[in-house]
């Protein structure tokens, strides 16, 4: 979880996935979106991917990459915890 916490805390990081979190999108429609460079979306979505945050599959020409559910369930249930205090 710390891992999660860490990579979601780069702000280009956290805004791709505000955009994943909407729907699954292409490396060329984060870029126009964020308006950032294709290097730096690729390598924010390598960094995002090791950490098991987003997956990808290819589409003809295109990788699509979506959310991972896993680590944000685990988050939610860690900030769930902190309801009792």
């Amino acid at each position: 979880m710390q891992v999660t916490l860490l990579t979601i805390a780069e702000p280009n990081r956290f805004n791709i996935i505000e955009l994943l979190k909407k729907e699954p999108r292409s490396v060329s429609e984060i870029v126009q979106a964020l308006n950032i460079g294709q290097p730096q979306v690729s390598r924010h979505l390598r960094i995002l991917s090791e950490a098991g945050l987003v997956r990808s599959r290819t589409k003809a020409q295109q990788r699509i990459y979506s959310l991972e559910a896993q680590p944000f369930q685990e988050l939610d249930e860690w900030f769930d915890s902190f309801s009792i205090l």
